[in-house]
Parts: structure tokens; C-alpha cells; sequence
């Protein structure tokens, strides 16, 4: 307990060269000589500094004080008004009071003398690494945890024990249930080394319990959104830190000739950060770079119509693969997330600019022919579209696919200016399609 002001005799304001020094006031000093010596008075000094928090909380008592001092009184304050110095005590009842507040109250009265020392003692105690995640900071760095992964773990037990295997990698469907007979096939092609994770844009989910798959499968449902759309929110880079390679399908892929294990072998092989497996030749295929090439187990280049490619490093001639069945390393998607826009859903004009993220591109970017797969082109999304003007619901969703095209140039175009620009570099031609 802190003990009260004793009484002393009356004395005239002449004879008052200085007021005396609360109890209070000195316990303040005493700490920080405390924290001025060795490390094992650290503790002793924080709690005395806590009491004294505590005692500005009392902003009439300092009044008082000041008043009496100046005019040569003393108050003789009970015991009882310094309770025990015990910090959860003070922080449960003065929790409104800031740390911060209390020492500014007390240096501005008591002067800069020995302020130093108190507040060295404050900021050593105090947890800043700026190193650490952005918001973060006032975290010690052993307890931060800022990756993630999609396992599925017990809610008994002991922790360490949940996991019986740690998939090395990912794919994600973006489905409507009407196709569920071709993702029952796409998934028997993963092996149990793939965390597989369904986005739903119908609002079918617990359909799919009749495969037995699925119920060890992540599934995320929102109407009418695509798999664009859910990668930008749902596979952040630091959520899917744990994957080695992240497929990013559609739902109409025929995979009769596709094996995933053997996929990622040869993608190693040819250093690949960026891939799809080849396109079997059919009406449906659009570029000549992800046609499947019959005598070769990877292609990087390839010769389209004249015209078409302005540098034969450049897509769509080489460093380019399609979105409909791209596949990422982990470095590459933490790049790639970052490029995709929230607001442009289609993922048009990705295809272009992937270059970007892998250097150099026209050999980190490639097409495996000897794992190939079939693009159906089931226009199912398409369907979701709503009809206006007359206009089919596929009318309009293939109008909007080309507007998003069309804006993402020229968002790139725009970024890529003001970056030159703000290093005084002139900007060279635009080399985003």
C-alpha cells in the first residue's frame, strides 16, 4: 500500500522555495533509476510505474496536491484510495486510460528531468517489429502465422496427429452440377497428393455427396460467379502457400488422355512456371500455341497466321498459354493473383500478360503435348447470363467477356505508362495486346 501524506506544520508561501514531492511522484523516480540499472529490476520497475498510472487516473488528487503545495497545506489522504498495485487490477478498471496518455500527464508536470529513463524503460517493454506482416507489428514474431493451406483437420484430438498426408498441390473446378459426370471424371485423374476444391456458381453443394471424393473436397458456392472471380478471392497466395502448383480449370475439359502425376513430372522436367497440357485439334481450337503437337513432350513457340506476332518471344506466339486450363507454380500465382482485377471477371486478356510474371517468359511459359486434354466448349456459365435486348443470356456474357478484354489493356497500358513516367523514363511501346 502506498501510505498517505503525513502532516506537516503549516508553513508561509515566502518560506516555499519548491512544493514537495509526493509519494506518488517519487515512486516515479525511484523507477526509473530501477530501470536505469540491470535487466532483473526491469520487472519491479514496471510495476511501480504501473501504480503510479494508476494514481494519474486520479486527476483531482493531483489538483489537490498542486494547490496544497503552492500554498503551504498538505491533505492527508486514506490509504485506501492507493489500492494494491496489481496490473490486471489497473488495467480492468482504468482500461479507458491509455498507457501513452498517463506518461504524457506526468512529464508534462514533472519536466524533462529523468523523462528518459521512464520512457526507455516504456519502449523497451513494447513489441515493434516492422519486419512482420502489416498489421502485425505489435506481435512477437514467433507466434505469426501468415500462410495458410485448404487441409481438413479434426475438431478432436491432438493437433500434430489430424494430418495423415500434406497434398503437395491444388485444383479447383468452378462447376455447375449439370456437368458433374465430367468432373467425376477430371478429379479420378488427381491422385490423393491434390487438395481438390470445388467453386460453385449454381448453388448445388450437398448434390455431390454422391461421389465419395467430395466429401473430402473444399466446397465454395456463390450464384453466377467465375472461377476468375473466385480465385481472386478465395486463392490468395498466402492461403495457398502450401501448394507446390495450382490447376485452375474449367468444368468442360475432356481428360480421357491426361494424367496429373505425369503432367508435373514433365513440367519440371522443362522447367515450366507457367503450362497447360495441349488442345486435341477441333473446331474449338483458337490458337495455334496450345494446339498438341504429336511428336514432342513440351512446346514453347510456335508460327501463327502473319502479322499476329510482333516478336516470335511474344504471344501469341510464345510465352502464352490459354485460361481455360492453366496450371501455376507458386511463384508464378503470387504474381498473377496480383494482376488479376477484382471487377473484371472473365479473366480476358490474362492470357496476354502472363508473360509477366515469369522471366524469361518464352522459356518458363510452354504447352505439355505428351499430357493433352479436350476443350468441350459447353457454354453451361454462359447460360447463367440474363437475356436483354432480345439477346440470348451467352449474348450477353461474350459481349461483357470482350469489354473486360478491352479494359484490361488498357489498364495495363495506363499502369505501365505512369510507372515509366514516374522515373522520368519515356514509356517504350505498350506491349500489352
Amino acid at each position: 500500500m502506498h501510505r498517505g501524506f503525513e502532516p506537516q506544520p503549516r508553513r508561509s508561501k515566502e518560506l516555499i522555495e519548491q512544493p514537495s514531492t509526493p509519494p506518488i511522484l517519487q515512486d516515479f523516480s525511484l523507477a526509473a533509476g530501477i530501470a536505469g540499472g540491470s535487466g532483473s529490476n526491469i520487472w519491479l520497475a514496471s510495476r511501480m510505474l504501473s501504480g503510479a498510472f494508476y494514481m494519474f487516473s486520479k486527476i483531482r488528487v493531483l489538483q489537490d496536491w498542486l494547490y496544497s503545495s503552492e500554498y503551504g497545506t498538505q491533505l492527508n489522504l486514506p490509504s485506501s484510495i492507493f489500492p494494491s498495485i496489481d496490473l490486471t487490477y489497473i488495467e480492468d478498471k482504468y482500461s479507458g486510460l491509455s498507457t501513452q496518455a498517463l506518461l504524457n500527464a506526468w512529464f508534462s508536470l514533472k519536466g524533462k528531468g529523468g523523462s528518459a529513463t521512464v520512457m526507455n524503460l516504456f519502449n523497451e517493454s513494447r513489441i515493434w517489429v516492422p519486419t512482420n506482416p502489416r498489421g502485425a507489428e505489435r506481435l512477437p514474431p514467433g507466434i505469426i502465422v501468415s500462410e495458410s493451406d485448404f487441409y481438413l483437420r479434426r475438431l478432436w484430438g491432438s493437433p500434430d496427429e489430424d494430418l495423415k498426408m500434406r497434398p503437395k498441390y491444388l485444383v479447383t473446378f468452378t462447376v455447375g452440377y449439370e456437368q458433374r459426370k465430367n468432373i467425376n471424371a477430371a478429379v479420378k485423374k488427381f491422385s490423393e497428393d491434390f487438395t481438390i476444391v470445388m467453386f460453385h456458381y449454381d448453388g448445388c453443394v450437398t448434390e455431390w455427396d454422391e461421389y465419395e471424393w467430395s466429401k473430402n473436397a473444399i466446397h465454395i458456392s456463390a450464384p453466377k460467379q467465375t472461377k476468375w472471380w473466385y480465385a481472386k478471392r478465395f486463392l490468395h497466395p498466402d492461403i495457398v502457400a502450401a501448394y507446390d502448383y495450382i490447376f485452375i480449370w474449367d468444368e468442360d475439359l475432356g481428360v480421357e488422355h491426361f494424367n496429373a502425376e505425369e503432367y508435373l513430372r514433365l513440367v519440371k522436367k522443362h522447367g515450366l512456371e507457367i503450362s497447360q497440357p495441349g488442345l486435341e485439334p477441333n473446331n474449338g481450337l483458337t490458337w495455334q500455341m496450345t494446339k498438341r503437337r504429336g511428336d514432342s513432350e513440351v512446346h514453347k513457340d510456335t508460327e501463327e497466321k502473319p502479322g499476329w506476332c510482333s516478336d516470335p518471344h511474344l504471344p501469341p506466339c510464345a510465352a502464352f498459354v490459354e485460361i481455360m486450363a492453366p496450371i501455376f507454380s507458386r511463384d508464378a500465382w503470387r504474381c498473377v493473383w496480383h494482376m488479376i482485377q477484382n471487377d473484371l471477371v472473365h479473366g480476358w486478356g490474362l492470357d496476354f500478360t502472363l508473360r509477366k510474371c515469369v522471366e524469361p517468359a518464352h522459356e518458363k511459359i510452354g504447352v505439355v503435348d505428351a499430357q493433352w486434354i479436350v476443350h468441350q466448349s459447353v457454354p453451361s456459365l454462359g447460360n447463367q447470363g440474363q437475356s436483354e435486348s432480345g439477346k440470348a443470356p451467352w449474348e450477353g456474357v461474350r459481349e461483357r467477356c470482350r469489354k473486360e478484354w478491352t479494359m484490361f489493356q488498357e489498364r495495363m497500358a495506363s499502369a505501365e505508362r505512369a510507372y515509366y513516367l514516374s522515373l522520368g523514363i519515356d514509356p517504350p511501346n505498350s506491349t500489352a495486346r
